[in-house]
């Protein structure tokens, strides 16, 4: 298995190619704009695209979606039944299933938005929106930031300290460093000092 990494200009996100080096499938993760340079990233790859996971369906995540299928046959994941109108397979929280050959797990974490789901293929975390290096992601209300929060420690912050954190904007992290140095998980006391 082989990752690489393709920033998109479109709400300047991450897309993600995770290859089967045995087959030359390919998986996209959250195809933003796709635009002739994420096409050529591809195809200079030598990877068929074959599955495309989706974190959640902001716009900024799945813009490309539709002109990704139009070029290749592949299957859509989301915890979606629908994104526009394009049809895809929907995962559950804990769900493991099977796709370019490689097992993957969907890991519901509700709050950034209502689908948002971690994907989690061997020792890779692809969090979309819901955990960025350094920070939880963006909600809506006191409520959705505290059901993130638990979602995440539940479900992500549990994961071996070396396990890789791939956000759908900024750098790559790890579990171990999330632990130690999120800002989202420490809380400040009237005293000053702080407590995770």
């Amino acid at each position: 298995m082989t990752v690489f990494f393709h920033y998109s200009l479109y709400g300047f996100a991450n897309v993600y190619l995770v290859g089967n080096d045995d087959t030359k499938e390919a998986i996209i993760v959250d195809p933003a704009a796709f635009t002739i340079g994420l096409l050529d990233f591809i195809e200079g790859k030598g990877y068929t695209p074959k599955a495309v996971l989706v974190t959640h369906s902001h716009a900024h995540h799945v813009d490309g979606l539709r002109t990704l299928l139009r070029i290749y046959d592949a299957e859509v994941y989301s915890s979606n039944a629908m994104i526009g109108e394009i049809q895809c397979r929907t995962v559950r929280d804990a769900e493991v299933f099977s796709a370019c050959g490689l097992e993957i797990e969907a890991l519901s974490v509700p709050g950034h938005s209502p689908d948002s789901i971690v994907y989690r293929i061997e020792k890779l975390l692809f969090t979309g929106d819901a955990l960025h290096a350094g920070l939880v992601g963006k909600t809506a209300s006191q409520y959705g930031s505290r059901l993130l929060k638990e979602q995440l420690s539940k479900k992500v912050l549990n994961q071996d300290d070396d396990c890789i954190v791939l956000p759908g904007h900024g750098p790559p992290s790890t579990i171990g460093a999330e632990k130690l140095y999120n800002l989202g998980w420490r809380t400040v006391r009237s005293d000053g000092s702080s407590r995770s």
